[in-house]
């Protein structure tokens, strides 16, 4: 009797020493936010862009936690993102523009919108759930469109007005506090979703995932967790919309259409998903490459937008994951088996 509880708790260490070690920083992460961060010394006048870039990063996050960990496909993010939006818009205007307080409604907005929701989505496979996800932001967008006494219809909420972060720091045209504002909650949000998907809650989401019958089978409350993730997902989308609100101080019916979905779903296509870095890095890439070509061709940009996306889809939404994991194993590699990182042994005599 005590040999088997001596084997349970050695396995119970060894899977914590396993969750420990999946969530352990790589060099690559640490490179990747402090250039992140210098981007605000070194681009002061690209400010604007790169609050962009943050923007469509967490929008494409809260996308990744429900297609990329627990295989739950969407078309309908747009809802949780419009709401948010307005909420936050609407809450600065009739009681605060604190932007704290204003991304805490966003968030509980988007998250109010996605609990009902997912409940229609547990009765349906990936079809259904399209269907779902699309009609929910069609209803949500024509219910925008129609209380224009609320919303301002077609030409947007106006009359935003944000207070100074801490009362001190002003969001002005250039996107300065904007851009490191943006920044810091993503990151914030990074970590919370780092952490989550690096849990055992995480690791039963790809299990449902892979096989919801057999996660089923071994215990696993499938319809709970997928509850669950779904309202994350929503308050993190609730979160994007009340940021660009408030870096953008204007908010349109734009922020619920079908376009601002299949954005964030191409910025998975792009980045590749089940891997959080993948909606980071697909958004600076899609806004970058968006940037360019409208630049040189104005008329045109959107067509080779869509021959670059083609592109990227035969080559595999995987290899960015896949190039980023082999150079972080090449780097850690070359830093192990460099003799000046190891101490010198002595001779023996």
């Amino acid at each position: 009797m005590s040999g088997a509880k001596f084997d349970q708790s050695a396995s119970d260490t060894s899977v914590i020493a396993a969750l420990k070690r999946a969530n352990r920083w790589k060099l690559l992460e640490i490179v990747f936010w402090a250039l992140a961060a210098a981007a605000w010394f070194l681009l002061p006048d690209q400010h604007l862009i790169l609050t962009e870039i943050v923007g469509f990063a967490v929008l494409a996050l809260s996308i990744d936690l429900i297609l990329g960990y627990a295989g739950m496909v969407t078309l309908g993010q747009s809802a949780m993102y419009g709401v948010g939006a307005y909420a936050s818009g609407l809450f600065s205007i009739h009681v605060t523009g604190e932007p704290l307080t204003g991304l805490l409604i966003g968030a509980l907005a988007g998250a109010a919108v996605a609990l009902p929701t997912s409940f229609l989505l547990l009765r349906g496979a990936d079809l259904t759930r399209l269907m779902v996800t699309l009609g929910v932001a069609a209803v949500l967008f024509e219910i925008a469109n129609q209380a224009s006494w609320l919303t301002g219809g077609a030409d947007g909420l106006q009359g935003i007005t944000i207070e100074p972060l801490f009362g001190t720091f002003e969001f002005d045209i250039y996107g300065h506090t904007a851009y490191a504002y943006s920044l810091a909650v993503l990151f914030v949000l990074f970590l919370l979703a780092r952490t989550i998907v690096a849990s055992p809650f995480g690791y039963s989401l790809r299990a449902i995932r892979d096989n919801p019958l057999r996660a089923s089978a071994v215990g696993i409350p499938v319809k709970a967790r997928l509850v669950a993730i779904y309202t994350l997902s929503g308050a993190y989308a609730g979160i994007a919309g009340a940021l660009f609100t408030q870096t953008q101080q204007f908010i349109s019916l734009d922020a619920l259409s079908f376009q601002k979905s299949a954005d964030g779903l191409m910025v998975l296509v792009i980045g590749g998903t089940g891997y959080l870095y993948g909606g980071l890095i697909g958004a600076l890439v899609y806004e970058l490459i968006q940037d360019a070509i409208s630049s040189l061709t104005p008329q045109y940009w959107q067509f080779w937008l869509g021959i670059l996306l083609v592109a990227f889809v035969l080559i595999g939404r995987d290899r960015p994951r896949q190039l980023v994991n082999m150079l972080s194993t090449r780097l850690a590699g070359a830093f192990h088996s460099n003799p000046s990182s190891r101490p010198s042994k002595g001779k023996a005599s």
